[in-house]
């Protein structure tokens, strides 16, 4: 499959043209058309240009998943600009050195992200010619900031039509993920790279305007991406689902229940919370035609729970890291699991991508033999922005193209091809984890730990603890004589300094790390502490 040359944006007016009145997106008790989508977006594009923004300047998105988030992200491809999705409950100096590394035009926030707003325009990192708008009304806008233009400014513009000078192989949007060295890096995406997939998931799912989809991931992470033109550019309606219907299970089932959703798209570890705690009933959610994951591996007594509750339902496994686009292989489970243990395949890969499981030396290995994950194909990212080092590390010459500019990226799993001729996936080969969805790098953490004086020495390590609850981050750590340091107290520390998902959720203090031969910190060892701990019931 060639890559399609078209404009996200234009993929959404196409529809609106089509279903002018028709519901687009609907939170909570708001509904927008594709008409009022259409002509805000529209009247949003003509304002960030009378802002400044030119093509290609970067807009941060300060802001919740919100129907003005979604205008904003459609509004500002309509000004020829790239949108930058921030996690507003990331810390200040994170968000700062986010919209400072891409050099952003415009930072849009609201009443609900004010207060990291009001945080990171105290930071000294913030570019002093950043422009802020305000996308909620006048009267809600904190005391003391005077932004550029406020949401109610967009009805003095036209909310007609409007040329468009960015192509296809523009940057969409920058997606910024953990690194090591703790420091974001974004990874850029194209228009014509989600637009590739949308195409293909439209045929293989049969997508329609019948469908009523869930928005279950924050917009900051790369499977919303799928929710929102996977929706939108079939003329179906986009059910935004926020963080508070999240926290309740039975709330959340009720939530799909009423909506009579069609679809379900999100990491596993939300259906792993709602399996474990038994709020899915015999042929429940009748509507549901399809239930789809992403993002990290589905436990499997939690799958074999969902499939025997859901008959109706296809459960599909789709696979691919963020800089490969939403996703690069798929895989429809054909029955319920039998075992307990059953690995499921990431499968095959989707249209015009493609995976190769190769040795240290990028020759390819035999069915069985478990080697490194790499993808090629139409959905590969440009790389990271303005970082080439980093892009070289990872997006390599494809060896088995004749073509000088084909690539294939180094996805850092383990994997192998079954004798069915799937692919499975055996973990990380570095020190990159999958939780709750999020990539992280533990790295990072360590690092972070290793600033508090009151440590002497710290690691951080991924326990899979099996069922339900997937992969969990622990730490295990030796404090100074008489610190007197506790859990709590770091939990508190690293929370000012990093997102709430890369806090580790389990503990262990020691008098002493143990090492290895070679004198390093025996990870493995720790890993073994924190399971057999919790196989004897201790709290960790």
């Amino acid at each position: 499959m060639r890559p399609l040359k078209a404009l996200l944006q234009r993929l959404v007016t196409r529809q609106a043209e089509i279903r002018h009145e028709s519901i687009a997106l609907v939170r909570r008790d708001q509904t927008v058309t594709y008409g009022e989508l259409e002509a805000w977006s529209n009247q949003l594009a003509r304002l960030l240009k009378a802002a400044g923004c030119q093509r290609g300047d970067r807009v941060c998105l300060l802001l919740p998943k919100s129907i003005p988030a979604i205008v904003s992200i459609l509004g500002t491809l309509k000004a020829d600009c790239v949108y930058v999705p921030m996690d507003i409950a990331s810390p200040a100096l994170r968000l700062a050195t986010t919209i400072q590394i891409c050099e952003a035009r415009c930072v849009l926030a609201m009443s609900a992200s004010a207060t990291a707003l009001k945080e990171v325009l105290a930071n000294p990192r913030l570019p002093a010619d950043v422009r802020i708008g305000w996308m909620d009304s006048p009267e809600a806008t904190p005391e003391g900031l005077k932004p550029h233009f406020t949401w109610n400014d967009r009805a003095a513009f036209s909310s007609g039509p409007l040329d468009h000078q960015n192509t296809s192989e523009d940057a969409a949007h920058i997606l910024f993920t953990s690194c090591s060295t703790g420091v974001p890096k974004g990874v850029v995406i194209t228009h014509s790279k989600v637009a590739s997939f949308v195409e293909w998931s439209t045929k293989y799912f049969g997508t329609s305007p019948s469908d009523r989809i869930s928005g279950q991931p924050p917009l900051h992470f790369d499977l919303s991406t799928f929710d929102i033109y996977g929706t939108l550019s079939n003329g179906a309606q986009l059910y935004l689902v926020t963080p508070e219907q999240c926290l309740l299970p039975h709330k959340l089932a009720e939530f799909i229940r009423s909506s009579e959703l069609t679809q379900w798209f999100s990491v596993p570890s939300l259906l792993n919370y709602m399996a474990g705690l038994d709020v899915v009933k015999e042929n429940d959610f009748p509507s549901m035609k399809r239930l789809l994951w992403c993002g990290e591996p589905f436990p499997t007594p939690a799958l074999i729970y969902w499939m025997k509750r859901l008959p109706h339902v296809s459960f599909t496994n789709l696979y691919g890291p963020t800089e490969t686009t939403i996703a690069s292989s798929y895989y429809r489970v054909p029955e319920c699991p039998a075992d307990n243990k059953q690995l499921i395949p990431i499968g095959t890969a989707c249209e015009g991508e493609e995976l190769l499981v190769l040795d240290d030396d990028l020759k390819p290995l035999a069915p069985g033999e478990v080697g490194q994950l790499y993808i090629g194909g139409v959905g590969l990212s440009p790389g990271y922005w303005r970082d080439p080092e980093k892009t070289r590390a990872v997006f390599l010459a494809n060896p088995y193209s004749q073509n000088p500019n084909d690539r294939i990226y180094k996805t850092g799993d383990l994997a192998s091809t079954g004798p069915d001729g799937l692919v499975y996936v055996h973990g990380r080969s570095d020190s990159q984890i999958k939780s709750r969805g999020y990539r992280i790098e533990l790295g990072e953490i360590e690092k972070e730990l290793n600033a508090i004086e009151e440590l002497l020495e710290c690691a951080v390590v991924a326990v899979n603890l099996d069922g339900f609850e997937g992969v969990a981050i622990a730490c295990a750590y030796t404090p100074a004589v008489g610190a007197g340091i506790t859990p709590r107290n770091l939990r508190k520390r690293l929370s000012e300094v990093l997102p709430h998902y890369m806090v580790p959720s389990h503990w262990m203090p020691l008098t002493a790390l143990p090492h290895n031969a070679n004198g390093k910190i025996d990870r493995r060892k720790i890993e073994q502490q924190f399971r057999s701990m919790r196989q004897q019931g201790f709290q960790v």
